[in-house]
């Protein structure tokens, strides 16, 4: 049985982060920065409920008897009691022989074109473990994209404005970019399972590395920019966000309205017409977080079964980066028209440029992650070059329409030296043309 790493790795991120961020707002209340200390248990306390009620709901155990959950989970200590509860199982499993076992079916990955259906026994400790780990799975985007992210985002604009990096805050920061580029993973590897759920995908080391560093470039430098320009123009960052947070949520339910399709009845059972739409709600809400920072690696489909699309859309991954990066340069020209004397050692074109090369380095290692190292990569109707080549020729057959067609005459292919030595119709020589013969070509 494979070991719940993931789950110790999620539950330690989630109390070293929780445990700093109560640290440094009572060094910001000793301070008398009432408002940083407010922002701080916001951004803090904020993701912790909202992790608590996804246990609850991965685990449906709101309909379950249950209160020795129910208070650990009240009182903030669900994921440490879930984590016992996984290494008890796991250490239980080797010992307990099981008398139930469920069969699945799973198709492997194509080789050679061909692809056999395998079937694996499934015990009940393996089905708690597998419960548990997509729990925490979930639990680790939102701690990720909902409370880490915007509190790495103001931990490091109260840096730049104090201008100074207390020991707490760097290690406050660190964990937090570690919480989001882990929560990122996360989301790379939900969307892998989600999207190829029939198959038996594995993920190498490799493709991990390629993530992390991909991941980690993308996330450190989106940051970066929307802290330079919050630190200029902060009432202009409001409407950057705005448009970011209202075109991410509504594009799926424009998407939904647009299909016609019935309202989605199939998320839970015992969840009214209203619940689902407050859940609905709140994946969009994730939905917008995550994409805010960074490429969500999945795109939300109301009108299918399982919320998720299932295909693979190179232009819908183009266009984002595309527009990120001109985003991203836009907003780090306006930083740079309206610096302040606090970036007066601050070398700014090398900045802007190292941050541009940051963010380059990230779609980089993206490519190389799709094209070489995708555990799926042999499933994909066409991979990155092809994508990238069949986009090239699209505009190049787009420029081609539009160039306006001039035929060309002899006249015109002749050179201006040609068209001197060319004689006239008066001047055309009576003597017989040349003939040629072919034992002339022979060699």
């Amino acid at each position: 049985m494979k070991f719940p790493g993931s789950v110790l790795a999620s539950v330690f991120l989630f109390v070293a982060e929780t445990v700093v961020a109560l640290y440094l707002s009572s060094t910001y209340r000793s301070a008398g920065d009432r408002m940083w200390q407010a922002l701080t248990l916001l951004f803090s306390l904020l993701p912790c409920a909202l992790v608590q009620l996804t246990l609850l709901f991965v685990h449906r155990d709101l309909s379950r008897d249950r209160p020795l959950v129910l208070l650990m989970h009240l009182l903030q200590l669900g994921p440490l009691f879930r984590c016992f509860e996984v290494f008890c199982i796991y250490c239980q499993s080797d010992h307990v022989e099981e008398p139930y076992v469920s069969i699945t079916k799973k198709r492997q990955i194509p080789k050679n074109g061909l692809s056999e259906e395998i079937e694996k026994e499934v015990g009940q400790a393996e089905g708690k473990l597998f419960t548990h780990r997509s729990a925490f799975s979930r639990a680790s985007v939102i701690q990720a994209f909902l409370g880490s992210a915007p509190q790495l985002t103001l931990q490091l604009y109260i840096s730049i404005v104090q201008q100074n990096v207390t020991v707490g805050r760097s290690i406050f920061m660190t964990l937090s970019l570690l919480s989001i580029v882990y929560g990122a993973l996360r989301c790379n590897i939900l969307a892998i399972k989600i999207k190829y759920d029939e198959y038996e995908v594995k993920v190498k080391l490799l493709a991990y590395i390629c993530i992390f560093l991909w991941r980690s470039f993308e996330i450190a430098t989106r940051v970066v920019v929307l802290v330079l320009f919050t630190s200029v123009l902060k009432s202009w960052v409001v409407v950057d966000v705005f448009i970011n947070f209202v075109t991410f949520f509504l594009s799926p339910w424009i998407l939904f309205w647009c299909s016609d399709s019935p309202f989605p009845e199939n998320i839970e059972k015992a969840l009214s017409r209203v619940g689902t739409t407050i859940v609905l709600c709140f994946l969009t809400l994730l939905y917008a977080g995550i994409n805010m920072f960074c490429w969500s690696a999945v795109q939300l489909k109301m009108n299918s079964p399982d919320l998720i699309s299932k295909s693979q859309n190179w232009y819908q991954l183009l266009v984002y980066y595309m527009l990120r990066f001109i985003e991203n340069a836009f907003l780090l020209l306006m930083w740079y028209l309206h610096k302040t004397d606090i970036y007066m050692y601050v070398c700014a074109p090398l900045l802007i440029l190292q941050l541009l090369i940051g963010y380059c380095t990230a779609i980089l290692f993206m490519l190389v992650f799709y094209q070489f190292f995708h555990p799926c990569k042999k499933l994909f109707p066409s991979s990155v070059s092809e994508g990238f080549q069949s986009w090239l020729r699209c505009i190049c057959c787009t420029q081609g329409i539009h160039k306006p067609y001039r035929p060309e005459t002899k006249t015109d292919q002749q050179s201006p030296e040609e068209r001197d030595e060319t004689p006239s119709s008066s001047k055309v020589s009576s003597a017989p043309s040349q003939t040629l013969n072919p034992g002339e070509f022979s060699v």
